[in-house]
């Protein structure tokens, strides 16, 4: 009978000497865009590489509310939508106090591939992505806006 040799460890999966490592916790993605094709398949695609966990919220008018109960680490925000633009929803959670710190990246086919380059157009604070994006594209940008600040390093005098 063949065997299968163990899979190396790697430092987060390594155990320590109080048991396993954890699992590193994966980034909670909330994508508020009225294409429900677009962003399931966006969603479908951040899933698969296990590092997210990803609600979606069609209806701008419910998406404080569904940020407010899903808490994201990051907001992907389409800018035109029936209702209410992504701009006036960005303002809605900027003026929540258990929101404002979440970081909003901006998804739009009102920005050309030209115009966003390949780090996406910031404007006026605001991070903006062009439709359709690479998933390579948008997982670095998640990465890049959801990193914790390092804390400072500290002199040993």
């Amino acid at each position: 009978m063949d065997t299968v040799p163990p899979t190396p460890a790697t430092p987060e999966t390594a155990p320590t000497p109080e048991g396993p490592a954890p699992t590193p916790e994966k980034k909670r993605i909330l994508i508020i865009d009225d294409e429900a094709g677009f962003a399931r398949m966006v969603k479908l695609n951040l899933e698969k590489t296990g590092a997210f966990e990803v609600r979606v919220e069609n209806k701008a008018t419910c998406a404080v509310p569904a940020a407010r109960e899903f808490k994201p680490d990051l907001i992907l925000l389409d800018v035109i939508m029936p209702t209410m633009d992504g701009g006036d929803v960005a303002n809605q959670i900027k003026r929540d106090r258990n929101l404002k710190e979440t970081p909003i990246i901006f998804l739009t086919a009102t920005v050309s591939k030209r115009e966003a380059g390949d780090v996406g157009l910031n404007s006026g604070g605001e991070l903006f992505l062009a439709k359709p994006i690479s998933v390579e594209a948008l997982i670095a940008c998640i990465h890049d806006h959801t990193r914790k600040p390092e804390p400072p390093a500290t002199l040993n005098a």
